[in-house]
């Protein structure tokens, strides 16, 4: 079927006729782990999304796999171990969402690491995280650490650390997973609200009630088992079932900031301490930017549009200027932000730093099962963990045998590329390929380095691509057709912020074509003159959000 915006009314067939083992709510990376788990072991698989794809937290993330270095501060060894093993997989599976990235790790006289303790924590996250021998922790002087990065401050500057992360773009990760899980036999839909659950006459839920955010309809979809793995809307989802327990979210806000390397001329990803409050923040190179954050504050407003509020600018400026201050930025200097929402289990009386990110499992008296907490990195493990508790009730209860997990080697969509040893070979195969398409270098390089094995379907998409007469550079044109024939794409903020992460990254490209894509967008999916209005006013508040955030009231606490 793939995941087509064109093929929509034919999804929302199957899922009115047809009767799944489990429906997923929630469209974040979470449950796209969950669908191609569970499809992959052969259950028929559902998936309902009330927004698009990624657009709650796994778009706003760090935009990190990593190990979790900072927990280790915490003494939660198991998180650091379970999502360091992991990192190594997401990676393995998916090289053309996932980078390698140096980290550096300076220590100052009086900050919060010393010579001494950042070794012993470098290398016990080195044997924890089970991390290659290439990757494995170095230690620096001061000299070698300015030859790293000469924008590191030098006053009472000790030393360095310096280990490996993992760079990955999360929404497009989560779009990798989901289309893979299509492939094993899932049906997936986004735009799609789950309004009620549906029970039997024993009271035990068997489906849910959904509403297309599109055109309004409703209609049942009918699953032995529902899943509620909706993020940051949790506590609301179980709200509607008649099963209570005592657990409970506690919502926290991360805010990044970008700023263009013309400003900010960052070389090398650092990690270091704020001045003020002594947490560890990333600042990091990407795209002809350099991207800093996170924030970590209590949040108890608007779930589906968090923003970065004057204060949480205020503080990534100060921690920036502390850090590197030679560099000298200002609010005016952000080109773009973004906040996110961490879903975390409550644990009275501690900070939003010192909440653990590990994730739980719950099932309640009318056999919801619902997951929360956890971090992007450990997607697949969590995933794991509530397929295997899936299996064992559908077989309890229906008698039903499925395979066990085989997650653990299978490559995510476009992830065929040779494994991650081999994937620069592939690049440039395929830009050798490209060239019989009339595709020059630098289109096909971002093709094959973003896509990885589906770039071939974009080569196809671009030879025949009549974008001349749309007014849009060739590379925007192609992926835009494919991410709306692939991707499930039917908005442009859709587009713009999670297919691409043009909003965050090259904020010019969404300002100098969003007319001609609205354009395309509208001929090809048949927009009506509300729609069109309706989503060239969200795109626009989208672009207000990202460059100036602040539109929000003050926190409540």
């Amino acid at each position: 079927m793939s995941l087509s915006t064109l093929k929509r009314e034919q999804i929302k067939k199957d899922l009115k006729n047809k009767d799944f083992d489990v429906v997923i709510i929630g469209g974040g990376i979470t449950g796209a782990g969950i669908a191609l788990d569970a499809s992959q072991r052969g259950m028929k698989v559902a998936l309902v999304e009330m927004q698009d794809f990624a657009q709650g937290t796994s778009s706003r993330s760090t935009k990190l796999v990593h190990g979790g270095l900072r927990y280790l501060k915490q003494l939660q060894v198991g998180v650091v171990a379970e999502t360091g093993r992991e990192r190594a997989i997401v990676y393995e599976n998916g090289p053309h969402v996932t980078t390698p990235e140096r980290m550096l790790l300076p220590m100052h006289k009086g900050g919060s690491m010393g010579k001494f303790t950042t070794a012993i924590g470098l290398t016990m996250y080195d044997r924890l995280a089970g991390v290659k021998k290439a990757e494995r922790k170095t230690m620096l002087n001061a000299k070698e650490t300015l030859e790293k990065e000469p924008l590191v401050k030098k006053s009472g500057l000790k030393g360095g650390g310096s280990y490996v992360e993992y760079r990955t773009d999360d929404a497009r990760l989560t779009i990798e997973v989901m289309k893979r899980a299509e492939e094993k036999g899932a049906t997936i839909i986004n735009h799609t609200k789950s309004v009620h659950f549906t029970y039997d006459s024993n009271e035990q839920v068997n489906g849910i009630q959904v509403e297309d955010q599109i055109n309004n309809e409703t209609y049942p979809v009918k699953a032995k088992k529902v899943i509620n793995a909706s993020g940051p809307w949790v506590d609301e989802v179980r709200s509607g079932d008649y099963a209570r327990n005592n657990k409970q979210l506690r919502l926290t806000k991360g805010v990044h900031i970008v700023i263009d390397q013309s400003k900010f001329p960052l070389g090398q990803a650092v990690y270091f301490d704020t001045e003020k409050d002594g947490r560890m923040i990333f600042a990091i190179p990407r795209e002809g930017k350099a991207y800093v954050g996170t924030t970590d504050t209590f949040y108890n407003n608007d779930k589906a549009s968090p923003l970065a509020t004057q204060e949480d600018r205020d503080y990534l400026i100060d921690a920036i200027n502390y850090m590197f201050p030679d560099v000298d930025v200002k609010d005016e200097d952000i080109e773009s932000s973004w906040a996110g929402i961490r879903p975390l289990i409550l644990e009275e009386g501690k900070d939003p730093s010192e909440i653990s990110r590990k994730d739980e499992v719950w099932e309640g008296k009318s056999g919801l099962l619902t997951i929360a907490g956890g971090k992007l990195t450990g997607y697949r493990h969590m995933a794991l963990e509530i397929v295997d508790l899936l299996s064992k009730r559908l077989k309890e209860q229906y008698g039903m045998k499925f395979a066990k997990c085989a997650t653990k080697h299978l490559t995510i969509s476009g992830g065929d590329v040779g494994g991650s040893k081999n994937f620069e070979q592939f690049i440039d195969q395929k830009v050798e390929e490209a060239k019989s398409y009339q595709i020059d270098e630098a289109t096909a390089r971002h093709f094959a380095s973003k896509y990885g094995s589906n770039a071939e379907e974009l080569f196809k998409i671009a030879q025949t691509a009549q974008h001349q007469d749309t007014g849009l550079p060739l590379d925007i044109y192609t992926e835009l057709i494919y991410s709306i024939q692939n991707e499930m794409v039917y908005r442009p903020t859709d587009f713009f912020i999670r297919r691409t992460g043009k909003l965050y990254f090259k904020i010019d490209d969404v300002l100098n074509y969003k007319e001609q894509v609205i354009e395309v967008m509208s001929d090809l999916l048949g927009y009506t003159n509300i729609q069109k209005e309706a989503y060239t006013k969200e795109l626009q508040i989208a672009i207000d959000e990202a460059q100036t955030g602040n539109q929000q009231p003050a926190e409540k606490e």
